[in-house]
């Protein structure tokens, strides 16, 4: 398991828009839990770090949120905006320059040119 989650603490918005750009709509559990099944357990969101995160996101507007009766309790759907959607893809370039960029300070022998 990944004993630093500050490394992962600044990629959680990108995580949950990326999650949320390939499926329409899902819970807060439902996010943990793909996380957990993506990584084989190496990452693991916790309550009290997703639901501050699905909120600011959706104070942004970077996301909509449905409330539907399931099992006679209320469920939280998160679903991306039109603006969540153009934020995704602009998180996920940004992501993948940092991890090139620190690909190239950890390992040059490995580095992309």
């Amino acid at each position: 398991m990944m004993s630093n989650s500050k490394l992962y603490k600044g990629s959680l918005t990108t995580i949950i828009l990326k999650l949320l750009n390939e499926k329409d709509k899902m819970y807060g559990y439902e996010i943990t839990q793909k996380v957990k099944e993506l990584t084989k357990g190496e990452l693991q969101i916790t309550e009290g770090a997703l639901y501050p995160a699905l909120h600011k996101l959706e104070a942004e507007g970077l996301l909509d949120v449905e409330v539907a009766k399931v099992d006679n309790r209320l469920r939280k759907y998160y679903m991306l905006t039109e603006d969540g959607a153009k934020e995704t893809v602009s998180k996920l370039t940004e992501l993948e320059s940092y991890i090139k960029t620190m690909q190239a300070l950890v390992s040059p022998k490995f580095s992309l040119e």
